[in-house]
């Protein structure tokens, strides 16, 4: 690679079957704080509503606790989904953050819903959909910009705050917009696989300079199975793969531990699907990842790397990140 990107995390907060969620919190802060002795930038944590498996939902409140038990690691949102909230609710939120804890907290933003049509309704944000989203956004710089002579509306806290804000996106259509505002953009290639090149293109090429950001920072998300082997990735992976696999039949999705064959658990098709799901993934020891990362990053220029790691234990959750810190090193020395 010839520049070695930043590292990040992905949480979603997951909840292995048969865990409490004050289990499952406890575990993300030990992994957080493994993330930060080891050097990573940031924790983002993801919002998702209605989904038993993910304890995720309140994404603020888990920052505010996130950022209470570490020390110096960024940590924010991956992202919120802006149709859900108001933005001065979530000007408000954030303007809090940023004023607990100062110069350790991003705003990722999707205009996705994360949830489903039922539950979207139940969020009270009926008829305000995606379509509203750059308005949103705008609304948000605003409310998190200084305060203006005669403003009718203030976040307090959140002005002045000026908060970071990124665009989150699977798609082109928010690459196009954070280059068009000049923000941040953070592509989930961790779900979405399949425009990554072209969207990270779009946005470099089409990126205007702005009082926030000068010049283009792209962020690439990318499922990560680090282990002390190869063999042993693959057997840790079947976790990841039964989740998936249970997203796609609308099941819960606990995080269940893994199997030695997934053989009997999906059929031809539905394996397919979840390892398109899971294109950019790596795996394998440091070495393996150190090659796979090289070959999705050759001819693209990104700034970050962002990780979402499903392992089942979290002592070997927390140990994949001491391998994904090796495979930095090892960029480290030859970019």
């Amino acid at each position: 690679m010839p520049d070695c990107p930043d590292y990040s995390l992905l949480e979603l907060a997951s909840v292995r079957e048969g865990d409490s969620v004050g289990t499952t919190l406890a575990n993300s802060v030990a992994y957080a704080q493994r993330a930060e002795k080891l050097g990573f930038k940031r924790f983002w944590l993801a919002e998702h509503h209605n989904m038993e498996g993910i304890s995720s939902s309140a994404t603020s409140v888990l920052i505010g606790h996130i950022a209470g038990k570490t020390e110096a690691i960024r940590v924010g949102s991956g992202g919120v989904m802006l149709p859900n909230h108001p933005p001065l609710v979530i000007a408000e939120q954030f303007g809090t953050l940023e004023s607990l804890y100062p110069g350790r907290i991003d705003l990722g933003l999707g205009r996705a819903p994360g949830a489903d049509p039922v539950t979207a309704r139940a969020l009270r944000r009926d008829g305000l959909g995606a379509e509203q989203f750059p308005e949103d956004v705008a609304r948000l710089q605003s409310l998190l910009g200084p305060l203006q002579p005669g403003q009718p509306v203030k976040a307090i806290p959140g002005a002045g705050t000026n908060v970071p804000l990124w665009l989150l996106g699977s798609s082109l259509y928010s690459a196009q917009l954070a280059a068009m505002r000049g923000l941040p953009y953070a592509f989930a290639g961790h779900f979405a696989p399949r425009l990554y090149r072209e969207a990270l293109r779009v946005y470099r090429d089409n990126f205007q300079p702005s009082e926030r950001l000068e010049k283009p920072y792209a962020m690439l998300a990318l499922p990560a199975v680090p282990a002390d082997s190869v063999q042993e990735a693959e057997h840790l992976a079947t976790t990841s793969y039964q989740r998936i696999l249970a997203l796609f039949r609308g099941q819960p999705l606990w995080m269940k531990p893994p199997v030695d064959t997934m053989d009997g658990l999906w059929n031809a098709g539905e394996k397919a699907s979840v390892k398109d799901f899971l294109g950019l993934q790596l795996l394998g020891d440091a070495e393996t990842i150190q090659r796979q990362l090289e070959q999705i990053l050759s001819g693209i220029e990104v700034d970050e790397l962002m990780f979402t790691v499903d392992i089942y234990d979290p002592g070997k959750r927390r140990h994949a990140l001491d391998i994904l810190a090796q495979t930095r090193k090892a960029g480290q020395a030859v970019s």
